[in-house]
Parts: C-alpha cells; structure tokens; sequence
C-alpha cells in the first residue's frame, strides 16, 4: 500500500492506531508485495499471514527510468551475470520463505539486452523451481520482443515470447473487451496463466476500478482469465480509516460471486479469529497488553463465509466481522449478527468449509462464545455435504450442545 514498506515493515509489530490490514484471503491464490524498490522482499508479517491461508507470495523486481535502463543493459548483457542475478534471487526467495517474483521491466531495451530476457526467465524459473517447489515467475506486460516499452494491455505476438518463458503475464489495466477476445486464440490453453490487471484506483482508460471493480471481474471471468487486483488498498487510502473496515467489507463483498473460496484441508484447525491487529492484546479472555497494537504474522484464520441470508426470509440476513472490541486471544474476536425473523427456531450460519482427503473417523472440536445482553441460545456445530453448503439442509458430524455456564464466558 501507498508504496510499500509502511507500518508492515516491522518484523515484530508496532503500536498503532487504525492501521490497514488485509484479510479477505480467502479470494485470493496469489500475494505481490510491489515497491519501487528493484528487489522487493515481502516484509515477514505479510508472508506469514499468506501462508497461513494457503496463500503464494511473490516479491517484485522491477527496473524503471534511465537508471533501470542502465541495470538492464548491466545484467543482461551476458549469460552469466544474469544468472548470477537469477541465482540471488532465487536464494532471496528461499531465505525469506516466500515464492517467487513479479518481473517488471518498465524501461526500454536494447537489441543485446531483450534477446537475452527469455533465458534469463527460463533460468530463473529453473532456479525458483529447485529453491522453492511450487513457486511462480510472473512477466508483467511492459516490453516488447524489440525492446520497446510499449503496454499492449493483451497477449499478443509482441510479448509472447515472455509469457512462453516464464510461469503467466500480468496485463496492463487499460483494457476493453475487445483485447480480451483477441487473447484468446493466443493463449494456446494458457488462459488460467493470464492475469488480466485491474488497478483499483481506476487510473487511465480503464473497465471499472473503485466500487466498480466488480465490472472488470465480469467481463474478465467472461473470457475465463485470472484477474490481477493492483492497489486494493484504495479504499484505506481515500476513502479514510474511520470507515475502513465497512468499506473494505463493502469492496470485497461485491466481488465475491467472481472469487471461489478456498477450503481449508488440514487438521488439527485452530483460530481465535486475530485479524492481526487490536485495541489490546488478549490471552485466554484477559488483557494481557493494553494499547493498540498491529502484526500481520499474529493473524489467524478468518470465516470464508461474511453475508448470509438468515432463513431463507427475504428481509432477513446474517454476517459476521471481526471485533477488536473485545477478544479471547490476540485482538479481535467475531461477532456474528443479523436480523433473525422471530419465528426462526434454528438458523445455520456458514463459517468455513472443510476439505480432507482423509478424514478421521471422529472430530472433536470446542469453541468459545459470548452471548449479548438479553439473548438466550446455544451454538451448534453442523456439516453438511459440499453441494448443500448454502443450503438449509445440514446434516450433523458432533453437536456438541454446552449449558450456558455462569457469567458472560462458556466454553465447550
């Protein structure tokens, strides 16, 4: 956001107030962390949340203006200075823990330099795929097979031969649908590898952007590409902190029939719900540190699940949030709320979904809630089959049914 290397920087947190925090990772596959800098390491928090959702990180390296022009020819002009580049790269990546690279060429080339772009990408993917298995070499639309800096915002036969080389191409953002349907004849069954960019800010001649944003998906699931979200941290940025966890709620709300969500696919699963952040830091329900505080790598598993209808009533709804308010461990807790027809005896609300090639035989579980003032119920544990998970139809794995205990606190 705004840069990169803010408050995130940190390894091991800091105080502050409002800050920005992302955890909507369930839509998303891949983390970019961009700067300006020409070797971007994602900062630790960043990489430790991803991961933790099952979420690739990439680092950048980009090259700009006449001094990146300069690097260019530098390290391109042989075999083996840009392996030599390649190899630190690839051993940057292994010892930060993240997984791959965003190049970003954003300045001319020369004749010598561009025809040794396509070996230094194979080289470098090569070295990526030995130093951190599954990782990604992705080509960011800028140069062309001459050496011109020219965004063609398409795959095409200017910039294939980079596409071909490498792991997918992130487009440039000024698109129309016309560029999308000419992509396709040249993506040759590459089509899940062609990021196709959305800059949320909206800048230029551009499909969509701010809350509009769900246009450029539209037309992008459409043609059946991937979709690359530049600078989602648009809506901290302009919009102010005050509101910024309702906006944030807002933006990725309505893009949610465009985004599968992931499943989570191991066990034992743990979280408290922790965005990262907090107004304290709690241990077992108890301040354990007052004062604000943010780190990314403190963030456990959020809900796949937000907005959901309450018993199929058409008025009626159901979402859930974090809440720094209060907390059982690090700074934020979920509330779940809505409005519930009276006549509503049982209500099923969807958190996650649970996908285990193996299953035990049995499951425990326990959780830990808080009732409101004035509310009486109890939780229930359901499942259901995957096809049913939106439906009212749940079938039950344990119920695990708990007496409401003294004071406000039950733990099951």
């Amino acid at each position: 956001m705004a840069g990169g290397y803010l408050s995130d920087r940190f390894v091991q947190g800091i105080c502050e107030d409002d800050p920005f925090v992302f955890y909507h990772w369930q839509y998303i596959d891949i983390f970019v962390y961009f700067s300006h800098q020409m070797v971007t390491i994602p900062p630790v928090c960043w990489t430790n949340a991803a991961h933790r959702h099952g979420v690739s990180v990439l680092g950048t390296f980009i090259t700009e203006w006449k001094g990146g022009a300069q690097t260019c020819e530098d390290f391109l002009q042989s075999e083996e200075k840009f392996q030599l580049v390649a190899d630190k790269l690839a051993l940057i990546a292994r010892a930060s823990g993240f997984d791959g690279w965003l190049i970003n060429i954003e300045n001319p080339l020369s004749a010598c330099a561009v025809k040794n772009v396509p070996a230094f990408l194979r080289y470098l993917r090569s070295q990526m795929q030995q130093a951190v298995p599954d990782s990604l070499v992705i080509w960011y639309d800028s140069v062309l097979e001459n050496g011109d800096l020219k965004w063609q915002n398409e795959l095409n036969q200017d910039n294939k031969i980079f596409f071909d080389s490498c792991d997918g191409i992130f487009l440039n953002y000024n698109w129309k649908e016309e560029h999308l349907r000419r992509v396709g004849p040249v993506a040759e069954g590459r089509r899940a590898d062609i990021y196709v960019g959305i800059d949320v800010f909206g800048r230029g001649d551009v499909v969509g952007g701010k809350f509009t944003t769900n246009e450029s998906f539209k037309l992008i699931r459409k043609h059946n590409f991937s979709a690359a979200l530049f600078a989602p941290g648009w809506v901290y940025e302009t919009l102010g902190k005050s509101e910024f966890h309702q906006n944030q709620h807002k933006f990725w709300n309505m893009l949610t029939e465009y985004l599968p969500t992931h499943s989570i696919c191991s066990l034992p699963f743990v979280t408290s719900f922790c965005q990262g952040f907090g107004k304290n830091l709690y241990r077992n329900g108890k301040v354990e540190a007052a004062g604000s505080w943010l780190n990314l790598s403190a963030q456990e598993i959020q809900p796949l699940f937000t907005d959901q209808r309450a018993g199929g009533a058409a008025r009626s709804w159901v979402k859930t949030y974090g809440c720094s308010e209060d907390a059982w461990n690090g700074g934020c807790s979920l509330v779940i709320e809505g409005l519930i027809p009276a006549a509503t005896s049982n209500l099923t609300v969807s958190l996650f979904r649970l996908h285990l090639d193996n299953p035990p035989a049995r499951i425990f579980l326990s959780f830990i809630y808080k009732l409101e003032g004035g509310v009486s119920l109890t939780p229930e544990l359901m499942t259901c089959a995957p096809s049913q998970h939106q439906s009212d139809t749940s079938s039950t794995l344990e119920v695990l049914k708990p007496s409401l205990l003294p004071e406000d606190d039950a733990f099951v």
